[in-house]
Parts: structure tokens; sequence; C-alpha cells
């Protein structure tokens, strides 16, 4: 049986004042930062939550790294069954994916050292393992060679995680998302989570968890009630104790710093007594003990630490005993919450440079995007694009005023408004509303001469793409 929602209630009413939470909204808004949700919760109850449109509540989003919590939480779970011990060694569960020469170091390898990212790896060999050729993950860890005795020093290391993963499937037959189903995900109302899979068919583990933002609240809750939901121990209370208590130090330990607090079983130490499970570009689930709080946040960002530092500077301190009711300011505060919505595009429409290249067709120049060639129409306030990647077709469509939504293979729903800027030029922006990324193109018409230069919100590599050139197809 699905669990319930979380109960609703008023800021104030758990003592926290309904202009802390408009202040912080402020402060986001001041330094243009790109929250797609928020949703605070104090004591098991959602004191405020919003969603930035088109970003929506029951939208999963793409939780990146801070899916690793709860590969480590699959972990504790496993630990509770005594199907495994974090003093396990990692050799031990695949003696057919290791070299025929192993270095001796990777006989002190253990679980505990997965969990902390201490593996003894010189630098994080994610992308080597991801880049294995023949698709064997584990295979390709074992062949990344250890600089360092394990435990001794801190890497950030996602292809640990992974192998977090790998060790439940070996050891429990099942995938990781399917031996958190009737553990985690059932018992706390988790519905339809997906993750992502290597080649072989084994869940991600350090990233490629999909949820709503509703999900990871309570998934920080269940950390907060230290492993019990609704009466039942999910997870143990000493190994959520572990969790999220500093196992190692990382970096330098810079008393400034959220990420030089130290690490736990794939959680972050923060300051003020807080801790934190957090993903690439925004995604946080904020567990402050103290304040009896959580803080559910999806984004997209380029800079992570800016909203950890508006939550210590707004909502952190004001937490405190119960308030009397504030009808005035909860009801600025609840209509600022439904208001929210990132930048649409102006909507202008030209009929005129919409009836030039209705129907054309362009060929594109060799580019990275792989984009052979691109054919319009444009109608009635909409423009429709198919993008041809060989033989391969991707259709668009954007509105003007107004976001269409589609559905693109690989990146999920996707909305899409433009705007003409002048007789020449298009732009379109792109929501890809189940993860973390947004792109605007801008298409430049020059007579038969097309160009479209495109720039993305947030990135593991460069915010802006080479210009991509074509040229008409002329039919007559």
């Amino acid at each position: 049986m699905a669990a319930a929602a979380l109960p609703r209630t008023s800021p104030e009413s758990q003592g926290l004042r309904s202009q802390a939470v408009l202040d912080f909204l402020d402060d986001i808004t001041e330094q243009n930062i790109e929250l797609h949700s928020l949703m605070i919760l104090r004591r098991g109850r959602v004191l405020a939550e919003g969603w930035w449109s088109p970003y929506a509540p029951h939208l999963r989003h793409s939780l990146y790294s801070l899916s690793k919590s709860f590969t480590a939480t699959a972990i504790g779970m496993a630990v509770d069954e005594k199907r495994v011990s974090i003093g396990d060694r990692v050799v031990d569960f695949f003696p057919d994916k290791l070299p025929s020469q192993l270095d001796q170091r990777w006989q002190a390898l253990t679980i505990k050292h997965l969990l902390t990212m201490t593996t003894g790896h010189g630098e994080d060999p994610t992308n080597k393992v991801m880049g294995a050729p023949d698709g064997d993950w584990v295979k390709a860890f074992f062949a990344c060679p250890l600089d360092h005795d394990p435990g001794t020093t801190f890497v950030y290391n996602t292809a640990a995680t992974y192998m977090l993963s790998a060790i439940i499937q070996r050891v429990t037959g099942e995938k990781l998302i399917d031996y958190l189903r009737p553990r985690l995900f059932d018992p706390l109302g988790i519905q339809d989570p997906t993750w992502w899979e290597c080649p072989g068919g084994i869940n991600t583990g350090g990233f490629g968890l999909n949820i709503t933002t509703e999900d990871i609240a309570k998934f920080g809750q269940l950390f907060l009630d230290r492993g019990r939901w609704q009466g039942t121990q999910l997870v143990s209370e000493g190994w959520i104790a572990e969790a999220s208590t500093k196992q190692v130090s990382n970096f330098i330990d810079d008393p400034a710093s959220d990420w030089q607090q130290g690490y736990g079983y794939q959680m972050w130490m923060c300051r003020h007594g807080a801790y934190r499970g957090d993903g690439a570009f925004g995604q946080y689930c904020v567990v402050m003990p103290a304040q009896e709080a959580v803080i559910a946040i999806t984004g997209g960002v380029t800079e992570m630490h800016p909203v950890l530092n508006s939550i210590w500077n707004h909502l952190l301190p004001q937490f405190g005993e119960p308030l009397p009711e504030d009808p005035a300011a909860h009801n600025r505060l609840e209509e600022r919450l439904r208001s929210l919505s990132l930048p649409m595009l102006p909507g202008t429409w030209n009929e005129a440079a919409a009836a030039g290249i209705n129907g054309q067709t362009y060929t594109m120049e060799p580019n990275p995007l792989g984009i052979t060639s691109l054919e319009f129409a444009a109608a009635d306030q909409e423009i429709h694009c198919t993008a041809w990647r060989g033989a391969e077709e991707l259709q668009l469509k954007g509105g003007f005023g107004r976001y269409l939504s589609q559905h693109i293979d690989g990146e999920g729903l996707c909305q899409i408004c433009c705007t003409w800027e002048d007789d020449a030029t298009l732009t379109a922006l792109a929501r890809f509303v189940e993860t973390p990324f947004s792109r605007t193109a801008t298409l430049s018409f020059a007579g038969d001469e097309l160009t479209v230069k495109i720039k993305q919100n947030c990135d593991f590599g460069p915010l802006e793409l080479p210009s991509i050139k074509g040229r008409r197809i002329r039919r007559d």
C-alpha cells in the first residue's frame, strides 16, 4: 500500500515565518539562480512548496549524484539483512572480473572504502570505467590502478558507487532499483522511479535515479527520523547514524566550505551541523537535525554553493518555537509559490518571416551534433522543425507565447517556446523538464544561409556550442 502524501501546514505553526521563505525566494531571484522546485519540511510536515513553471510536482527529475545516497541506503539494508558487511572485500564479489595480475592494494579494498570514496585511486576513474570498449564496467573498474592504500585518501569517485550497485545485484540477484522497491520506494510512496543502467544491465548507482521533489523530501525525512517511516524501521538507526556522520576528511577541511566538512556514507557533511545528499546542477536533499527540518530542491545551476548559502542565511536561523498564525504573510507566500516560473521568450510572431522559412530545407555542414539537415514548417504561431541525423528523424515544435510539449528520446519531456527577434532571427528555448537542462537556439537566416548558435543553462562542458551552418536546398 502506497504511503500517503506528506501532511501540509503553515510555516508559522512549525516555528518558521512565512517572510523567511519569501526572503529566501527573493535572494534566489536576485542572484539569478535557476531552481526548479523547492519543498521545506519540519517535523515531517510540508511548510512551503513550489515549482518554477514549466516544472511541475508530478514530474520526475534527474538526481545525478543525489542518487548515491539512495545506493548507500541499499547497502545499509543489505547489511541489516546480513547479506553483506562493510568490511567485506570487493574482490571477493567478482572473482570472474579480476585481471590476471592484480595489485596487492586491491586485496584491502572493502565496501566501506567504496562508501567513503577512499578506494585508493589517485583520480576519479569513472570516465575510464564508463568508456570500457566492451561495456563491462565492473571489469574496467578493476583495471584502473590504485595509487594509494585504500582508506588513506578521499577522491570523489562515481565508479565506486556503481560498484556498490553491482554488489547489490551480485548478492541479491536483483537490480538495485528492484531491491529498493519493496524496502524503500513502496513504503515511502515513491511511484515509478527510474534508474539508468550500464551496458551490462546494472543500475548506474552513482547517478541516474529519477524521482519527484516530494520523493526526495520523504527520503530526507526518513534520515531525519533515523530510518523509521510511519512506525516501521526501514533501515537501522545505527546505519543512519554512520551514514550521516563524518567518516573521512575530504580535501583540506575548510571551515567556510560545505564541500570540505567531511564525508559519510555517500553523504556530505555541511556547516551548521547539517548534512546532505546532492547532485550536479542543483539537486539537494538537506537534512538539518538540530532544526528538525528537511529541504528538497531541484534545479539547473552552474554553481552549487550559493543555494546552500541562501538556506543558511535565510531559513536555518529562523526555525524556532511555534508562532502565531500570520494569514497576510502566509497568503503572500502561497501566492508567490503558485506563481513561480522560469522566463519564457516574448513570443513575438512575424508572419512574413515565418512564411519565408515555411517548407524550406537546409543541408547542414558537418557538426558535433550530427545534424545533417533541418526542415521547417511555420504557421498558426507555431514552428515545427524536423532535424535529421542521417536517417534518424527528430520532430521538434515550439509555440509563441506558450510552450509546446513533446517527448525526445534520451532526454524525456521537452517544452519549447519561440520568438522572432527580427525578420531574420528566430530564437527557440527548449526546457527538458525532467532534467536540469535547457537549451536556447538562435537561428539566423541570411539569403540561402542558416547559422544556428546553441547555448545551455548548465552542463559538464562548455555552455556555448560551436555555431552550426547550413544552406537552403533550392527547389526552383
